[in-house]
């Protein structure tokens, strides 16, 4: 079997012998090239013709994003970015995954090198889901947030390139709506929340993502959609008009308080191989919330959350799953569908609108 060829790009040379090291360990992956800045891996990629680059999001002469972004419109390719735990480290990588990489490897800011070797794994994983992923289209610059039409965020009204959903009125708080996500789903989910009014249903999301980077994915989200997007909190009220994210490294789910949602966040041992876990968010909404849960499943690899999305479905909820054609990993939805989970599987661009539409039709959402 031929192996992925794979090319580093960092600055820093013990950070390129320790990736080439974990690449080269395994049988179907090698390091063909090892670049300490993006002029150099520019020349390297155009000789060796890798099938996957690991490019780190600091680097000298220019820039990572400015080297990524002129990589994915003149030769697209799978890219894994190579993140610092910081605040910092964390917008970047989000702009980067808007640009077009499959995905991150978040390394320690002190104790690079034992920190990366605990993280052999995952990197090694992470290097062979985006030797298959599909590439997207970069996003295009969200320069006019939706979110400015919002009360109290701005004056006006933004659009991010997409035309503004009727307004809606009276709705139930019963309904809840529930998207799990992994791979490609920091900018799958961004679609689907930038169309939801301000008064939609609330929306509790599991996106597979270290500690250290939700804070920031739902500060950036918070400031594009009409919705009010925040990380969760234990014990918070489930309202309608806002999305709750789960906090990386801890589970979330929701539970029943008189007449009330909450979330309930909580640390607890991986599912899946997971935390958080789509299983755990998903199952508690096939307990908790019944035929009055809405559920979709986003690109992601493996099978987390399949399982209880059919339990939700049993239950009496109505299950979207992202099709194929739009995934940059059809891997979740896939087993969601193989479950007997789906009610319908579409493409991304169509989950939003049939959600809405669903809605109304229930009566939950009425044109004012």
């Amino acid at each position: 079997m031929a192996r992925t060829r794979v090319v580093v790009v960092d600055d820093s040379a013990l950070v390129r012998g320790l990736l080439a090291e974990i690449i080269n360990r395994q049988p179907d992956l090698e390091c063909v090239g090892a670049a300490s800045d993006p002029l150099a891996a520019r020349e390297m990629i155009r000789n060796l013709n890798p099938d996957v680059i690991t490019l780190d999001v600091e680097m000298p002469r220019m820039d990572g994003l400015d080297f990524l972004g002129r990589l994915m419109r003149l030769r697209p390719m799978p890219v894994v970015m190579v993140s610092t735990l910081t605040e910092r480290g964390a917008e970047v990588t989000l702009r980067a995954l808007e640009l077009g990489a499959v995905d991150f490897v978040a390394k320690p800011k002190i104790g690079v090198a034992d920190g990366l070797k605990r993280l052999a794994q995952d990197i090694t994983d992470k290097i062979r889901i985006a030797s298959k992923a599909q590439l997207r289209r970069p996003a295009p610059s969200t320069t006019t947030p939706a979110a400015a039409g919002r009360p109290g965020v701005g004056p006006g009204a933004g659009s991010v390139g997409l035309s503004a959903p009727p307004a809606l009125g009276r709705l139930s708080t019963e309904k809840i709506i529930f998207i799990g996500a992994s791979t490609g789903g920091t900018e799958a989910t961004k679609e689907v929340l930038l169309q939801l009014p301000a008064d939609s249903p609330a929306v509790v999301i599991t996106q597979h993502m270290p500690p250290g980077f939700t804070k920031s994915y739902a500060a950036r989200l918070d400031g594009l959609c009409r919705i009010r997007v925040a990380e969760a909190k234990d014990g918070e009220r489930i309202l309608p008009g806002h999305a709750y994210i789960a906090p990386g490294g801890l589970h979330l789910s929701v539970e029943r308080s008189g007449a009330n949602y909450i979330a309930r966040v909580q640390d607890g041992e991986p599912v899946n191989r997971h935390k958080p876990s789509v299983e755990v968010l998903f199952r508690s909404a096939a307990r908790v919330v019944g035929p009055n849960a809405l559920g979709i499943m986003l690109t992601g690899m493996g099978a987390d959350g399949a399982k209880a999305m059919r339990e939700m479905r049993d239950a009496g909820a109505f299950n979207l799953v992202q099709d194929e054609a739009s995934c940059v990993v059809f891997g979740m939805p896939r087993e969601a569908i193989a479950a007997g989970a789906a009610d319908e599987v579409l493409p991304l661009g169509q989950i939003a609108p049939r959600l809405l539409e669903k809605l109304r039709a229930a009566g939950t959402l009425h044109r004012v």
